[in-house]
């Protein structure tokens, strides 16, 4: 009796044992598939990025001499302007939700709002309040806390990075050749660089 009593203590102890690593490991695998998940929704949205940027700037999308991204001042919001990064989508983008029918000749901009993440603002250049109302919004991720500007110093061989858009010595806004995204969660930060694809001049403002 007193040797099937040990038994069943050491079994009873081994069990425990044995689930105390099974939920410990669970956790460990759980919190690790957040940050999984987490880096993947920061790759995802910068290659998408890249990509509407890339189709947004080469031919024959654009004309020649046209710019489809530059750096330029927008009104966001009635009486809010900001210097943003603007750029153009002919075909307009299959993530924009229409209140009618889709329009091409889109026009969107990107900036970094706190407490509310990247925004993408968008309008048709074919719709009759083009020229009086403000770009509508899009949130493209909660989770990118900051979006910074990068300039190759062609002098140096290396690139500057810029907390606002850079303005020439003529006053006129520089476009970058790349942007940098910072995306947090909890204590975790993930950086991504989207690279940009220039073209000559000439896009209109919102």
């Amino acid at each position: 009796m007193i040797e099937l009593i040990v038994a069943m203590v050491l079994i009873a102890g081994v069990m425990i044992g044995l689930n105390t690593f099974i939920f410990s490991m669970s956790e460990l695998w759980g919190r690790g598939r957040e940050y999984r998940l987490f880096d993947q929704h920061a790759r995802s949205l910068t290659r998408f990025l890249e990509g509407e940027l890339r189709q947004a700037a080469l031919p024959p999308r654009v004309a020649k001499d046209v710019a489809a991204v530059e750096a330029r001042e927008v009104e966001v919001d009635f009486g809010r302007r900001e210097d943003l990064l603007v750029f153009g989508l002919r075909e307009g983008s299959r993530i924009l939700q229409w209140p009618e029918r889709p329009l091409p000749d889109v026009w969107a901009a990107l900036e970094v709002k706190r407490g509310e993440g990247l925004i993408l603002y968008w309008q048709s250049a074919l719709e009759e309040e083009f020229n009086t109302d403000p770009p509508r919004e899009m949130v493209l991720s909660q989770l990118v806390t900051a979006m910074r500007y990068e300039y190759f110093e062609a002098d140096f061989g290396q690139w500057e990075i810029e907390n606002r858009l850079r303005t020439g010595d003529d006053g006129e806004l520089e476009t970058p050749g790349r942007i940098r995204l910072t995306f947090t969660y909890r204590e975790q930060e993930v950086q991504t660089i989207v690279p940009l694809t220039i073209f000559g001049e000439g896009l209109p403002p919102f």
